[in-house]
């Protein structure tokens, strides 16, 4: 049994514009593992979208293989297809319809006990307003709803994308702990999104690509390791003469505001005891870990739209 839910090498695609043929994916090689919530990150532009719909058999790449559970897809797509779960596009469903008779017509399109209805309608928290007409829902309750669709075969895999577009800071939770117990629960959800704070939140590994080569993978904690020393923040009365003792020692040194932003000391008691003892004290002094934001920016820098 493949590790991989999902694995792509040297995916290409390109589209014909009205400035030319313009690249949405250049030799893209992407490896989403089993288990867990992996999330898909990338500036707008960048190919995630178009990723996902190749991946689920809506588009066709120009060159490149891509897996999905081990099986080369689209060439046996139907062999896979029903082990995986999507929100790609907003669903239509009968707006004068209840949530739960649109779940129920659905379930009977796809064979589905509609004893299943209940079961989804209770995992994405929405059993107690299951009989509201589906126009009367908030955004928020319309996504969950869209998901209570996906969920109805049971999928091995729930691909999201950009799942809180839109929605209040009440509904970013609710939809953030309705993945985290998916993923509890055995599914592992491919979440792509902008919300670089809820994916830290919510994901076991990620992906960030630019220009539709991937830029940065692997286990989130790795990803923030592997990103370069981290930053010590430090606070002088003399951020001039201080800057230039610890630049003279071979440290980098960043101006920010009234503070000094110190990279390459092995030790943050050492920027303490070089300006110490050249008559400079340090009022504050600490840590600047990286963070997900941070990672994302860096390695994105410039890899936006062509």
């Amino acid at each position: 049994m493949s590790e991989l839910v999902i694995e792509t090498t040297g995916l290409r695609k390109t589209y014909v514009t009205r400035r030319g043929r313009q690249v949405a994916l250049d030799g893209l090689d992407l490896a989403v593992p089993r288990g867990g919530v992996h999330g898909f990150l990338g500036p707008n532009g960048s190919g995630k979208t178009t990723t996902i719909r190749m991946v689920l058999g809506l588009s066709r790449a120009d060159a490149g293989t891509m897996r999905l559970f081990g099986t080369e897809v689209p060439q046996h797509l139907p062999s896979v297809i029903d082990r995986v779960g999507a929100v790609v596009e907003q669903p239509r469903l009968f707006p004068a319809f209840s949530g739960r008779r649109n779940l129920l017509l659905l379930a009977r399109t796809i064979g589905t006990d509609g004893k299943r209805v209940d079961e989804v309608l209770e995992t994405v928290g929405l059993r107690e307003r299951g009989k509201d007409r589906y126009k009367a829902y908030s955004l928020g309750m319309k996504q969950r709803l869209a998901i209570a669709a996906t969920l109805l075969k049971k999928p091995d895999l729930l691909v999201l994308d950009e799942p809180t577009n839109g929605l209040d800071p009440s509904g970013i939770r609710e939809i953030r702990d309705m993945v985290r117990a998916l993923a509890s629960g055995g599914t592992t959800v491919l979440i792509s999104s902008h919300l670089l704070a809820e994916v830290e939140q919510v994901c076991d590994s990620v992906s960030i690509i630019g220009r539709g080569r991937l830029l940065a993978g692997g286990s989130v904690a790795d990803v923030l390791r592997g990103t370069g020393p981290a930053s010590v923040r430090v606070r002088v009365a003399d951020p001039d003469a201080s800057q230039a003792v610890l630049v003279e020692r071979g440290l980098m040194v960043r101006r920010d505001g009234d503070l000094l932003l110190v990279e390459g000391a092995a030790d943050a008691a050492d920027i303490t005891r070089m300006l110490a003892e050249r008559g400079h004290y340090v009022r504050e002094l600490a840590a600047v870990s990286h963070d997900l934001e941070s990672v994302f920016l860096e390695v994105t820098e410039g890899e936006g739209l062509r």
